[in-house]
């Protein structure tokens, strides 16, 4: 519920959080935030059926026309000061006055200043009322979460975000892992004659595993939209799931994680893609099963800053040609291209024009030359290789050798940051690199400094289990990187 309330108020995390249960201990743990949510919710949910809307099946935009259709009700806003909802990541708000102002303005422009002053103030109001002898320690939390209704500590949020944060939207697949976790003396790996890799478990038994574990919303496209939320940008997901739970409870992480589902399209009659991670050490195999969706181009409510493609199904060129016109249609949006599997298979004749439209690149050393043809062993002409296809800014990874990013005719090299503890699992690594990256240059940051950030956000991952765990927010990243090694900087390669 604090991360609810976090969310819907834009407050800065983990301060707000850590408050909250401050207050709710100091107040005898009565659950006033609960409570406050849970009567925001009754009463929005009134006035949407008052409208003739189901708040189950009501999109974002759908629920912003619908209160301006009716703001001259005046029993429908008579209790709606501090009433404002999460919708498709989006918040909504139920405030006479906002939604009055809303009228004259689009939805990206929306405001929900009033609604989150209201809602503060409602807060505080109820922790005051219930803090007893602590009213004192209650005052003073109150004022460091600036919950009262003052305009210079901050309490006043003068227009949504939407007005001024870079909107991305993530291009992609997305599955549901399920994380089996290997006993080491019930598996091994083999080495064939060719020296390829397997990993054995006895045949015909049953052997025993440690752990399993179910880590819903995954996939470099749905990583990488979780990944630019934590950095402080506005993320949309264009993915494709089923109408099963496994999509339901996709769609529920999601937009707790702040991510815009609009975008999303469900399928009836279709599972979500399920993959099974066998943990064997920090290193994974993945047993995958792509379903087979109706991959359709649909121009986005919310006009995007940035695309961000990566791995996606090989039923879907349609979709890549389509995505192809509308950023023909919308020269000043900026494309991201983490390529995936079958865009590897496909090559880059066949993807010339992506790669051309591509802003950036990102890739591993390997893939790199797969794609160019060109010399494993200069880092410097891959690079070149890649802007040969159209990219400003090529990224190539090369693992226990740091990074290297390439613009402007000049190659920078990374180092991996170090590792605080031995890697729990690997998986999604490089799209926190990817996706890093790509959010620091949205946000206004040179390659150089966005360079910095990558191999951050990488390290804290590898330390979790699964591709989102360890994602970290923007103020996590500076601090990691104002407490860097000395020699954790970027350096030119001359040669």
């Amino acid at each position: 519920m604090s991360r609810f309330l976090s969310q819907l108020l834009d407050a800065s995390e983990p301060m707000f959080t850590i408050n909250l249960r401050q207050l709710d201990a100091l107040t005898g743990r009565q659950g006033i935030d609960i409570t406050v949510i849970v009567r925001m919710m009754q009463r929005g949910h009134a006035i949407m059926r008052t409208m003739g809307l189901d708040p189950a099946d009501t999109t974002p935009l759908e629920l912003y026309r619908t209160l301006i259709a009716h703001v001259d009700d005046d029993a429908l806003f008579a209790d709606s000061d501090d009433v404002a909802l999460m919708f498709g990541g989006r918040v909504i708000s139920f405030n006479r006055d906002d939604v009055r102002e809303n009228a004259a303005k689009t939805f990206e422009f929306r405001i929900v200043n009033r609604a989150r002053r209201a809602i503060r103030r409602t807060l505080a109001e109820r922790y005051r009322a219930a803090a007893g002898a602590a009213h004192a320690a209650v005052d003073q939390i109150i004022d460091q979460m600036h919950l009262d209704d003052r305009e210079a500590a901050g309490g006043m949020v003068q227009a949504d975000d939407t007005a001024r944060t870079p909107y991305i939207l993530c291009i992609g697949d997305i599955f549901t892992d399920t994380f089996i976790k290997l006993l080491d003396d019930e598996a091994r790996i083999d080495t064939d004659s060719d020296g390829s890799q397997r990993l054995s478990i006895p045949f015909g038994n049953k052997p025993p595993y440690e752990r399993a574990d179910v880590v819903p919303s995954v996939g470099p496209s749905p990583n990488a939209a979780v990944s630019c939320a934590r950095l402080g940008l506005r993320v949309g997901l264009m993915s494709w799931i089923g109408d099963d739970q496994i999509g339901k409870d996709s769609i529920k992480y999601l937009v707790g994680e702040k991510i815009d589902v609009v975008p999303m399209v469900t399928q009836a009659g279709i599972a979500s893609n399920s993959y099974y991670v066998l943990r064997y050490g920090a290193d994974r195999t993945i047993l995958v099963k792509n379903e087979q969706y109706d991959y359709r181009w649909a121009a986005p409510v919310t006009k995007p800053d940035w695309l961000y493609l990566s791995l996606v199904s090989a039923d879907s060129w349609q979709l890549h040609e389509d995505m192809l016109v509308y950023l023909r249609e919308n020269p000043d949006v900026k494309l991201a291209f983490q390529p995936g599997t079958f865009h590897f298979k496909w090559g880059a004749e066949k993807l010339k024009e992506v790669y051309a439209r591509s802003y950036i690149v990102v890739m591993n050393r390997e893939e790199a030359v797969d794609v160019t043809g060109r010399s494993y062993d200069s880092l410097r002409d891959l690079a070149n290789g890649l802007h040969e296809l159209g990219p400003q800014i090529a990224v190539i990874t090369d693992g226990p050798n740091g990074s290297y990013a390439s613009f402007d005719g000049k190659l920078y090299r990374v180092p991996n940051y170090p590792d605080p503890a031995p890697p729990l699992d690997r998986t999604g690594a490089g799209d926190a690199f990817a996706s890093t990256i790509v959010a620091a240059l949205a946000r206004g940051e040179s390659i150089n400094e966005a360079l910095t950030w990558a191999p951050i956000n990488s390290m804290s991952v590898v330390q979790q289990l699964g591709a989102q765990a360890g994602l970290l927010t923007h103020e996590a990243i500076i601090d990691y990187r104002n407490h860097a090694p000395e020699e954790y900087r970027t350096e030119e390669m001359m040669e």
